[in-house]
């Protein structure tokens, strides 16, 4: 049993391996092998098994391959096998086992197939892209051969366009040299011809005034002469007239001397030759003496008692109202012809956001007027001569108030009367009916810090009489302070002020502003004021003549007077007038006026270094 199934398993090995090299016959006309192996495969297991078990039974296998590697007996020891393979019972799994194997091969075959079309199509691809990117590159430079070409033909465009171009403005250079010289020449011409038109009329013009002249001159001697002989015998006339009349009014200025001093003669000798009427004269002329100085003391004391009663107090240096009662319904009218005139800030010169406020605050100060609320005290900061006074005046006719102004420097020297004059004034200014600005300048000088050492008791009470006077809120005094320092005000007076407005120094655009008002009011303004006989007994001014002064010319003296304020700029323009009338022509030129500037310039700095060098 152990030999048969030996001698089974041999012929399996044997069949196997025949069916190999004849697979590997059959396959060798068959197409193309498309990977080449480099060595033959192992030889099967089943054919070593077969080879082992055929020597163990003592089988000799004699196999002879001839140089083509076909061996003719395989054939029939394969018949042999397959033979008993077929009545073997591992004949139907052998079969299996290989065709198995052959399908392995074919799926092989097939995959080795697969992977040589995608290899292909890999190279079909990759030479398409090299053919892309040589056709890519002609493409680049195609498209740059035709951008070069375009450029150059641009260029060469270019190039004859400004040919052309350059060509067409000497020509028209040309043209218009040409038009101008024909133009100067017609001009010339004409020229020419006015000249000789003109000559010829000024020479019938001069022949005329010539003949005029002496026809007149004729005229005049003749009426002159006239005149002296008519002249001559009417002051004879005259003379002899007031000779007689002369002579009568001396007779009778004699004889009415002479009757005076008889009546005065006769009178001084009754007097003294009659006691009684002697007694009777001087105690007539006692009483009448008594009678005039008892009347004068008496008017004195009862005009002092009006005038504090129903006048204005003495620390008032300015005001809208009238001094005495009697006189305010004179003022009544024209106040307010003034006040619906349109008398506003067109005068004013100031910066536009500080001119708008200041119209804001006066619009503010009517409104809260006509509706009978509480006004609202300022106070006005900045260095001297920017406007604090005018603005406060101006407010005070655009609001419709009455104003009145005093001075913080006329309340020390009043002493111990400073308390009584402040409630003066402000009893007084109660009286307006239609509302009191008071305007107070220098206000830090009696209205500073309570706790200075150069502040005397006299000033700390009026300080206290202001205070008590402005706790609450007016409805009839609008409180106007203005100081160059406002760090020194008492804390209680700046308490009781409700805006706060600081006037600067006038920048380029006002000081260039001011500079024209004060032009036109001291050079170029005629004084149309004077009267009839003013004309008659007083010189008459001469008027200056202005040459040459454009806004240019102002803008620049502008400039130069960097930090000068308005007062100081109205006495520049003072200062130019007087040397304009120094001059004996009156001419202002530019030049006169930039002396003027040039030296009120340095006069200004100069001033600044006295003042620092006195405050250090």
């Amino acid at each position: 049993m152990w030999r048969l199934r030996s001698r089974t398993a041999a012929a399996a090995a044997v069949i196997a391996a025949s069916a190999a090299s004849l697979a590997d016959v059959a396959y060798a006309d068959s197409g193309y092998s498309f990977f080449r192996r480099s060595s033959p495969p192992p030889p099967p297991p089943a054919a070593a098994a077969a080879a082992s078990a055929s020597e163990d039974s003592g089988t000799e296998v004699a196999v002879e391959v001839d140089s083509s590697g076909f061996d003719p007996e395989s054939l029939e020891r394969a018949a042999r096998l397959l033979r008993k393979l077929n009545s073997s019972k591992y004949a139907k799994q052998l079969f299996e086992l290989m065709r198995m194997q052959e399908k392995t091969r074919l799926a092989e075959l097939e995959a080795e197939k697969v992977q040589y079309i995608i290899q292909q199509h890999l190279r079909d691809i990759e030479r398409q892209q090299k053919e892309g990117e040589k056709f890519r590159e002609s493409l680049q430079q195609q498209a740059q051969a035709e951008a070069q070409k375009l450029r150059y033909d641009d260029e060469l465009a270019r190039k004859r366009m400004q040919t052309e171009r350059e060509a067409q403005r000497r020509q028209d250079a040309e043209l218009v040299k040409m038009q101008e010289a024909a133009a100067l020449r017609k001009e010339e011409v004409r020229r020419t011809t006015e000249k000789k038109i003109l000559e010829k009329m000024l020479e019938d013009e001069k022949e005329k005034a010539l003949l005029k002249k002496q026809n007149i001159q004729a005229n005049a001697e003749a009426k002159g002469e006239a005149l002296t002989r008519e002249a001559k015998a009417l002051e004879d006339y005259n003379r002899k007239m007031l000779l007689e009349r002369i002579n009568g009014d001396k007779e009778k200025w004699i004889a009415a001397i002479n009757t005076t001093f008889s009546h005065i003669e006769g009178g001084f000798r009754m007097l003294l030759t009659d006691r009684s009427k002697l007694l009777m004269g001087v105690g007539g002329v006692t009483a009448l003496a008594a009678g005039i100085y008892t009347t004068r003391e008496g008017a004195k004391v009862t005009w002092g008692y009006i005038n504090r009663i129903l006048g204005q107090p003495s620390l008032i240096r300015e005001s809208s109202m009238p001094k005495f009662p009697l006189s305010r319904f004179k003022a009544l009218k024209s106040t307010s012809a003034s006040l619906s005139g349109g008398a506003g800030f067109e005068n004013v010169i100031l910066h536009p956001s500080l001119k708008r406020r200041i119209e804001h605050l006066a619009r503010a100060t009517a409104n809260t007027k006509s509706h009978d609320a509480p006004f609202r005290n300022m106070l006005f900061y900045g260095p001297p001569g920017t406007g604090k006074t005018l603005v406060a005046r101006e407010m005070a006719r655009k609001s419709g108030l009455d104003y009145a102004m005093m001075t913080g420097g006329d309340v020390a020297p009043l002493g111990s009367e400073a308390v009584t004059k402040i409630h003066q004034i402000f009893d007084w200014a109660k009286k307006s009916r239609k509302g009191m600005l008071l305007f107070i300048d220098e206000a830090d000088a009696f209205l500073c810090e309570r706790n200075s050492t150069h502040m005397s008791e006299a000033q700390r009470s009026a300080l206290n009489a202001l205070l008590f006077r402005t706790g609450d809120q007016s409805r009839d005094i609008v409180l106007v302070l203005a100081t160059n320092r406002p760090s020194d005000l008492d804390a209680a007076i700046t308490d009781r002020i409700d805006e706060v407005i600081e006037f600067p120094l006038p920048g380029e655009e006002e000081r260039f502003q001011l500079l024209r008002l004060y032009l036109n009011h001291y050079m170029l303004k005629e004084d149309g004021k004077n009267s009839f006989w003013d004309s008659l007994l007083k010189k008459q001014r001469q008027k200056i003549q202005v040459k040459d002064i454009s806004d240019d010319l102002l803008r620049e003296a502008a400039r130069k007077i960097n930090g000068f304020s308005g007062r100081e700029i109205a006495k520049l323009m003072a200062s130019v007038q007087a040397a304009v009338y120094g001059r004996p022509d009156c001419v202002l030129d530019p030049q006169l006026l930039m002396e003027v500037v040039e030296y009120k310039v340095a006069e200004h700095h100069q001033r600044i270094k006295l003042a620092s060098e006195t405050s250090t």
